[in-house]
């Protein structure tokens, strides 16, 4: 390696950011200090601190009403399937008994 010196880049699990992030949000030290106590850099704590802030409301997001949207997508294209085939089918049973297509 000749003398290089490598970093192996640290990861860190979401329990760990999430507490990071949520002694940053009470705001009552700075962010260098935040990053002392935890051993980061403090952009990391700005960076964990505003990706909270950022998606917190989706913490309380009734979740009932974003599945139901899911269900009905799946609903309908299961529909748009099934329609998809009686045509075809109707188009089959018209062929074969000689009557003309309406298209």
């Amino acid at each position: 390696m000749n003398g290089e010196i490598t970093m192996k880049r640290r990861t860190f699990s979401s329990d760990f950011k999430a507490k990071v992030a949520k002694a940053a949000l009470k705001n009552d030290r700075s962010v260098k200090e935040i990053a002392a106590q935890f051993e980061i850099h403090p952009m990391m704590v700005s960076k964990w601190k505003r990706q909270a802030s950022e998606n917190l409301f989706s913490v309380f997001e009734d979740k009932r009403a974003s599945n139901k949207n899911v269900n009905y997508d799946e609903e309908t294209r299961s529909l748009y399937e099934e329609i998809g085939k009686l045509k075809m089918q109707l188009n089959w049973l018209k062929k074969k008994c000689g009557i003309a297509s309406e298209h």
